[in-house]
Parts: structure tokens; C-alpha cells; sequence
């Protein structure tokens, strides 16, 4: 089991100078839990959306975005998910997270390219934009994406957790 540390504005990158927060790790450890301060976001599809919303409301390391789409498309699932319901607090997405990478395909059926390239526009994204990857598994199965594997590497530094929505 994980307990997931969610420090407020004003932490830097020492969570182990935190108020209570060294407290907390020490007996929780003890407790024989894994404490996790910095976390990865990774989104697929209408994923990358709940990603986004979830940066609109907390802290994280860093946040990948496969296929992110900002408005429902016109898909009944995406209009009930209450992801594209409320306007996007941009400047908030880009504050709350150290970096953000995003990768699309132009041949995507579901996700026009230019839903990728605004939400680049607006979070200033470490953006791959790729030809034929169409919805990254869909309709030709991925089971792999060694491009993600590579950019989590070079960007940690320290145990990171990932989180991973669909």
C-alpha cells in the first residue's frame, strides 16, 4: 500500500523539510507503507483530460498527456465524464506540474491534431508529434511505448510514482 503526500503552495522540492511532513514519513514507513511525495501523470484520451484536470487542483512532478483532447468532440462518453464542462485554468495546469510532455499522431481517428497542438499552445508541452501512430493502441494494438519510457527517465531524478488514467 502507498500514501501519496500532497504538499500545499510553497513546497519546494525538499519534502522532508515540510512541517510534519518528515514526521508523517518516518512513522508511516514504519508501518510498512511506501510514502510518495513526487508523482507522474500519465493520460490517455479522454485520460489526458482527467490528467489535466487533476493539475488544475494539485502539485505533481511532471505529466504526460497520449492523444489530450480539451473539448468532448461531440462523444457522449467524453460530454458525461464532466471533464469539458468548466473552461481550462491553463496558467494553473502549467503552475501545478514541472514539466509537461504530450504526444499525437497526426492519423489519430478520434482526436483531430489540432486539439494536441492547442493544448502545446497553451502549456508550452515537451511536444511528439508523430505520422501514423493513429490512437496510440487504436485501431492497431501498441503494446509498447518505449518513447515514454525513455522521456520518464531522463526527467527523474528521484523516485517518482506514476499514475496512469484511462
Amino acid at each position: 500500500m502507498k500514501v501519496v503526500l500532497l504538499p500545499g503552495n510553497g513546497y519546494h522540492d525538499d519534502i522532508n523539510k515540510y512541517y510534519w511532513f518528515p514526521y508523517l514519513i518516518e512513522k508511516l514507513t514504519h508501518l510498512g507503507l511506501e510514502v510518495i511525495a513526487k508523482n507522474i501523470l500519465v493520460g490517455h484520451s479522454s485520460g489526458a483530460a482527467a490528467t489535466m484536470r487533476v493539475l488544475e487542483k494539485i502539485k505533481v512532478f511532471g505529466a504526460i498527456l497520449v492523444a489530450g483532447h480539451y473539448t468532448d468532440l461531440g462523444y457522449r462518453e467524453d460530454k458525461l465524464s464532466g471533464y469539458f464542462d468548466e473552461p481550462w485554468k491553463w496558467s494553473t495546469i502549467k503552475k501545478n506540474t514541472k514539466w509537461i510532455a504530450q504526444f499525437a499522431s497526426k492519423d489519430d481517428p478520434f482526436i483531430p491534431i489540432e486539439h494536441s497542438r492547442f493544448i502545446n499552445n497553451k502549456l508550452n508541452t515537451e511536444y511528439f508529434e508523430f505520422e501514423n501512430e493513429q490512437h496510440f493502441g487504436y485501431p492497431n494494438p501498441k503494446k509498447e511505448f518505449p518513447e515514454i519510457i525513455e522521456l520518464i527517465k531522463k526527467k527523474i531524478k528521484n523516485n517518482s510514482s506514476i499514475f496512469i488514467f484511462f
